[in-house]
């Protein structure tokens, strides 16, 4: 298990601030990564890469999400660019390759959010957890269309035993809510839920 203390401050910089995970998962292990959120605060640009190589019995569980910024300070979306990739490769073979971009070069960050605060992006891979991933993508097929949702949340397949989901929300809070309850099935893995041994 991968996880964080706190939030990933990104601080304002001449140059933009990188962070990187390369990970490699062999036969039968189970990798769960999984960070608070990331801060960028404004005027601050951030590049992340994220590169998970899965032997093919490997399981994976990976949690990426970002916030609008430091909102108690006045900073909503105003960072001048957040660039994210995220790659899943079993056996040399890419099976998930996703790439997010918010930057200013491409007009306000704070007009294309709306009224959402926090994206998060979640993988769930693997023999380990292939079952959980299933009743993942139903669960999720089967809530209700609600009309201005505070969450707004999807699952598709990924390859045959597993799931990616994107989930916006107006709250870390409502997201991480979200987080717990569709990530219970980890707490018999982990001993306990992903973000409850931190200290």
């Amino acid at each position: 298990m991968l996880t964080t203390q706190s939030s990933t401050k990104v601080y304002r910089s001449m140059r933009p601030a990188t962070q990187q995970v390369i990970a490699r998962v062999g036969d039968g292990a189970l990798l769960v990564v999984g960070p608070d959120p990331i801060v960028c605060f404004a005027g601050s640009s951030l590049r992340q890469v994220q590169r998970y190589d899965l032997h093919r019995g490997a399981s994976l569980v990976v949690v990426d999400w970002i916030t609008s910024g430091r909102r108690a300070m006045g900073e909503r979306w105003a960072f001048d660019s957040y660039e994210g990739r995220l790659e899943v490769r079993r056996e040399d073979r890419t099976i998930l390759y996703d790439s997010v971009r918010l930057t200013r070069e491409d007009g306000p960050i704070v007009e294309r959010m709306g009224r959402f605060n926090v994206c998060a992006t979640v993988v769930v891979i693997g023999p380990l957890v292939a079952a959980p991933a299933a009743t993942l993508i139903s669960e999720i097929a089967n809530l209700p269309v609600t009309p201005r949702a505070d969450v707004v949340i999807s699952a598709a397949p990924l390859h045959s035993d597993g799931v990616l989901m994107r989930m916006i929300g107006l709250s870390t809070e409502q997201i991480s809510t979200v987080l717990r309850q569709h990530l219970r099935f980890l707490r018999s893995e982990l001993g306990g839920e992903l973000w409850s041994r931190k200290w």
